[in-house]
């Protein structure tokens, strides 16, 4: 990767977040905001779209997004068809058809992985030495499901060897829900209350990077940074769907370097 990749991103206007975090040199990984790039309404800027988006006017702009976005890449990126479930596609080489996923790990030099958010949680996986990597899409619903845990069975590495990096999602002061949230968790967790605060009659407000955190150490991944960005919160920065319905994606993007 180009080196000073922060200051290279800043002269060409693209506030991209680089991970701040203890996974190896190999792994290059940035997050990507929604400043920087072409499209307009209320997905402004550099807005990443859907796996595959439909062709119109709009999609244009998203087309041109991603273009961009493909100049700071080894390779394309394969896209994932994200349904908030708990699925992990292993990646070898770019697919051109996004399969069904919300997490996909590598062990292949180059190859390039890719999650969108716009709320919800961008993981970033990797073991010290960097031979394997993964990133994950988890909402509430996918993280209650597993998503985190059947990232990292599929990593084949044991946990207390990985290291992780929670990006930018609601955070816990803007993410109100109701019982259904609450029970999902704690109903098998009791521990899981914690990261849920009354609000008012019948809601709380729910700590879901707490939540990401207590999952992963629980599984027994303790090397973890990030979480302190709130996409709901800053509006010039991030795209949030909770705040803007139908506003446009981020994306978490990483490859192993050859």
């Amino acid at each position: 990767m180009k080196p000073d990749l922060p200051g290279l991103l800043a002269a060409r206007n693209l506030d991209w977040i680089v991970p701040a975090w203890s996974g190896p040199a190999g792994v290059r990984a940035f997050f990507t905001t929604r400043r920087g790039g072409v499209a307009t309404g209320t997905a402004s800027a550099f807005d990443l779209g859907a796996a595959q988006p439909p062709a119109g006017a709009a999609d244009t702009a998203i087309a041109e997004n991603r273009r961009r976005l493909r100049e700071w890449l080894p390779a394309d990126p394969t896209w994932l068809h994200q349904v908030h479930g708990s699925d992990v596609v292993t990646i070898t080489t770019a697919l051109s058809t996004p399969p069904v996923a919300d997490a996909a790990v590598t062990r292949a030099a180059s190859a390039v992985l890719a999650v969108r958010t716009a709320d919800c949680l961008p993981i970033l996986l990797s073991d010290r030495a960097g031979s394997v990597l993964a990133v994950a899409h988890a909402g509430w619903r996918g993280l209650a499901g597993g998503v985190v845990e059947n990232t990292l069975a599929a990593m084949r590495v044991p946990p207390a060897g990985i290291v992780a990096w929670i990006g930018p999602a609601i955070g816990p002061n803007a993410f109100e829900v109701g019982p259904d949230v609450v029970a999902a968790y704690c109903d098998n967790d009791a521990a899981a209350a914690a990261y849920f605060r009354p609000a008012r009659e019948g809601k709380w407000m729910a700590d879901l990077p707490g939540l990401a955190r207590a999952r992963l150490a629980r599984a027994g991944v303790v090397d973890v940074a990030g979480g302190e960005w709130c996409t709901h919160t800053d509006a010039t920065r991030f795209f949030s769907y909770r705040r803007d319905q139908g506003s446009g994606r981020m994306a978490l993007v990483a490859w192993l370097a050859p």
